[in-house]
């Protein structure tokens, strides 16, 4: 069902009941896998975070979990790519409806997308995916790439 999402998530960027203090350790620990698999240009990370700063990602979901997308310009891709993180506790994103606001996340996806096109619509399955009933409680309590791949696929 979410084919591009399992296409572009390398197992090796699942960062799974990740101990963070804040969104900047989250972004800084999924920006570094990615570099660290060649997916992304140093310039990345800065990149995501000045991004963060004046337009942030955190999707509020009316729960208690909700999801952030961080992302930046395609310059900053090598090679179209995911990185997704479970945090053990949630930790605070500005709100993509209100950006004064902040907004417990528990659930991160990082996007790295080599064009625009290609990431509105990778944003557009992130929200379809998040939508589905229960999808995102699975995502947060899997305890293996392999759990993550099957809410995926499911």
């Amino acid at each position: 069902m979410h084919d591009s999402i399992s296409r572009y998530l390398d197992p090796e960027a699942i960062c799974l009941g990740v101990e963070a203090t804040s969104n900047r350790d989250v972004i800084d620990l999924l920006a570094g896998r990615l570099a660290a698999l060649g997916r992304v240009r140093p310039s990345f990370v800065g990149a995501v975070l000045a991004r963060e700063a004046s337009m942030p990602t955190g999707l509020p979901l009316g729960g208690a979990l909700n999801v952030a997308v961080p992302h930046t310009d395609p310059e900053h891709v090598v090679k179209p790519s995911l990185a997704l993180a479970t945090l053990a506790r949630p930790v605070g994103f500005g709100s993509m409806d209100d950006p004064d606001e902040e907004i417990p996340v528990g659930v991160v996806m990082m996007l790295a997308l080599d064009n625009k096109d290609a990431q509105i619509d990778m944003l557009r399955e992130v929200a379809e995916l998040i939508q589905r009933p229960g999808a995102l409680a699975a995502l947060a309590a899997a305890t293996s790439p392999d759990e993550i791949y099957a809410v995926l696929g499911a």
